[in-house]
């Protein structure tokens, strides 16, 4: 378990996600785990993390999105101040689409 503030985490979640074989599986358990709402949230707040990592600015990201301000201010947060787990993937990203087929 880890501790988060007050509280433990369990972990078994992200050991399930890490479980997953391919795209097709990841997309199943998420299907099954979250509402549409909630995927769509998460997708969004993805893309606007990638468009601000890409460099566009709030009035781009929110005519391409259509997120919210505070949106984009809380994803913008976590990608200047946050734990690294978007940059890490961003980079991971980033060295798949430079890998030779």
């Amino acid at each position: 378990m880890v501790k988060i503030g007050k509280k433990e985490m369990n972990g078994d979640l992200y050991k399930a996600i890490l479980l997953l074989r391919d795209e097709k599986e990841c997309y199943d358990f998420f299907q099954d785990l979250c509402t549409v709402s909630e995927l769509r949230s998460m997708e969004q707040r993805f893309e606007v993390a990638s468009l601000l990592n890409q460099g566009l600015i709030y009035n781009e990201i929110l005519e391409k999105t259509g997120a919210s301000s505070a949106t984009i201010s809380r994803v913008n947060r976590s990608l200047s101040y946050g734990t690294g787990g978007y940059a890490a993937v961003f980079a991971r990203q980033k060295q798949q689409e430079e890998q030779p087929e």
